[in-house]
């Protein structure tokens, strides 16, 4: 077992990413565990492709770079899987997360990987709960079903304490539910 599990997200600028990342090492850091999250960008705008990275240890961290072989890759947008980047250090060993409509098996096989790939239409949850397109909250929920680093309950926890005061009572309860069905629909 590895000392530090590392997490690469891609996204585009604005969708979440960086707010996924966050919250994951938030939840690990008030378990105790030590974290790095941080996001990187690129010179574009809004709707640029970007990563954010995420490690959790229970040492601490001494790497200061991206994530290059991950084991946990999270998409949040489908049209990012066709970028040669995304699928750069994925092994055998590694999980693969992704908001899609394709199958499991389908993804699996156009990424040409023995990972282990999870699918989920978190884009149409989050517009179902949310009536936006806001897939990180759901991948955030699928997240703690597949891992186990994190607890739902202590996920739920971090989205209330950052949301609650920004969104209010009924946006963040909507969050909180469609966290939940991302975890119900692994």
């Amino acid at each position: 077992m590895k000392s530090i599990f590392e997490i690469r997200i891609h996204g585009r600028a604005g969708q979440g990413a960086k707010t996924l990342a966050q919250f994951v090492a938030q939840a690990a850091m008030e378990k105790g565990k030590f974290i790095q999250a941080f996001p990187s960008y690129s010179a574009d705008r809004e709707g640029a492709p970007m990563e954010a990275y995420v490690r959790i240890s229970t040492k601490p961290i001494l790497l200061h770079c991206a994530v290059l072989n991950p084991d946990l890759m999270i998409i949040i947008d489908p049209t990012l899987l066709d970028l040669e980047e995304v699928k750069l250090g994925l092994d055998s060993s590694d999980i693969f997360l992704a908001n899609t409509k394709l199958s499991q098996k389908d993804l699996q096989h156009k990424l040409k990987t023995k990972a282990k790939v999870y699918t989920l239409d978190a884009s149409g949850i989050s517009r179902g709960i949310l009536g936006k397109d806001f897939p990180n909250i759901v991948l955030l929920g699928a997240f703690s079903k597949i891992t186990n680093y994190i607890q739902l309950k202590d996920l739920e926890k971090i989205v209330y304490k950052k949301f609650e005061r920004k969104l209010g009572k009924e946006m963040t309860e909507k969050n909180i539910e469609a966290m939940r069905r991302g975890c119900e629909s692994i």
